[in-house]
């Protein structure tokens, strides 16, 4: 980058080209401080010398100075970085893309600099933001953030969204991850040369586009089935029809987000919490109850837990019937939400076996292929019922 202050860590590797451009953001967040309690900012040198020495397993593309606007770059732009969580046999999350720029802001929350508290990355100067995003967009990485311009703490991750869509991510969107930085991030027209507090960031226009599942069914950008046309016509019923050109139908598009969020706002949500992708609160108070009504097959389960794990990744055998599996799992705390996703892999293989481990199996009985008891059971405390 130019003007950047170069240490190159070596140890370069190229990224997977099938994947389109992105760049992730960071905050250093060093230290843990509060309105209450502010801290001292770590200094810019002491962090670059912490990513160049022991820090050097999780060091990023740019370490960046937002007081100053001085820029560290530690690999170049073409080689994978390693600033985020790769899990063995996922998405390899750093290097998903034609290029995945990792910059780390020199920041944590209520850090004291010369004086003056800062609670928000955007409430600093963001000297020489300019520069990095200009030159980041010179690598091809649209000015698009696909799952919301970060506002706040809260995750959002969907793998699929991760694997098609160009773009910035915040490191609380990347699939196996667990931070939830940077809670916000400067706008792409910002300068860089406002000294003062910023005021509260304007939500991304652009739509939410990530899927959750309720009651074992999809909703959100994408999503396909009966169960979004429902919704589509319940918030017509209600008066949040104005974004729908044509429709409402089966397949969920952003008019059906931007309707979904002028219906959360109506109920009181702001923030993420109004970003037009459903939560069970509102959709229960949208429709009255839930849609429902699942079954899972045992043979089926049984079939895909044998044929998906020596699959390739994400292959489905009987994805709607192991959906339900994997969702209760998931919401058992044994399986993270991002593998529920109708494919009966080794992940959720093990899920079950600790499922079965906390129904008292043990051994050959516990080995993550469904029993009809341990299945009736967990179906009798997730709300779906079983056929042989």
């Amino acid at each position: 980058m130019p003007g950047a202050e170069v240490h190159d860590l070596g140890d370069h590797a190229p990224t997977d080209q099938q994947y389109p451009p992105k760049a992730i953001a960071h905050i250093t967040w060093d230290r843990n401080a509060t309105a209450a309690a502010p801290q001292d900012w770590a200094t810019f040198d002491d962090l670059v010398g912490y990513f160049t020495g022991s820090g050097a397993g999780s060091a990023p593309h740019l370490i960046w100075d937002p007081f100053s606007g001085r820029v560290a770059q530690l690999f170049p732009a073409d080689s994978r970085s390693k600033s985020v969580v790769d899990s063995p046999g996922g998405t390899r999350t750093n290097r998903a893309g034609r290029v995945v720029i990792q910059i780390e802001a020199v920041f944590f929350p209520y850090c004291r600099y010369q004086g003056q508290v800062y609670p928000r990355l955007v409430d600093t100067p963001c000297a020489g933001w300019d520069r990095i995003h200009a030159w980041i967009s010179s690598w091809g990485v649209p000015d698009v953030w696909p799952m919301g311009r970060p506002v706040d703490f809260t995750s959002h991750r969907s793998e699929q969204v991760w694997e098609t869509q160009g773009g910035w991510y915040a490191h609380a969107h990347v699939p196996e991850n667990d931070h939830q930085d940077p809670g916000s991030w400067p706008d792409f027209g910002q300068s860089g040369a406002n000294p003062q507090p910023s005021p509260p960031p304007a939500q991304d226009p652009t739509p939410a586009r990530y899927q959750t599942t309720i009651n074992g069914l999809q909703y959100g950008y994408g999503a396909q089935g009966d169960q979004v046309t429902e919704v589509g016509r319940a918030l017509v019923a209600h008066g949040f029809g104005s974004h729908y050109q044509q429709g409402p139908g089966p397949n969920w598009t952003d008019a059906d987000t931007e309707n979904y969020a002028d219906y959360q706002r109506s109920l009181g949500y702001t923030g993420q919490a109004a970003d037009g992708v459903p939560g069970s609160d509102s959709l229960r108070q949208l429709l009255g109850a839930l849609p429902g009504g699942r079954t899972v097959s045992l043979a089926h389960v049984i079939a895909a837990a044998q044929a998906d794990p020596p699959a390739a990744q994400g292959h489905q055998t009987y994805g709607p019937d192991v959906q339900i599996v994997e969702q209760a799992l998931a919401d058992e705390g044994l399986l993270d939400q991002q593998w529920v996703d109708g494919s009966f892999g080794s992940r959720t293989v093990s899920a079950y076996a600790a499922w079965q481990r906390r129904c008292g199996y043990s051994g050959s009985g516990a080995d993550g292929i469904p029993g009809k008891a341990s299945l009736d059971r967990l179906a009798a405390a997730h709300g779906f019922t079983t056929t042989d």
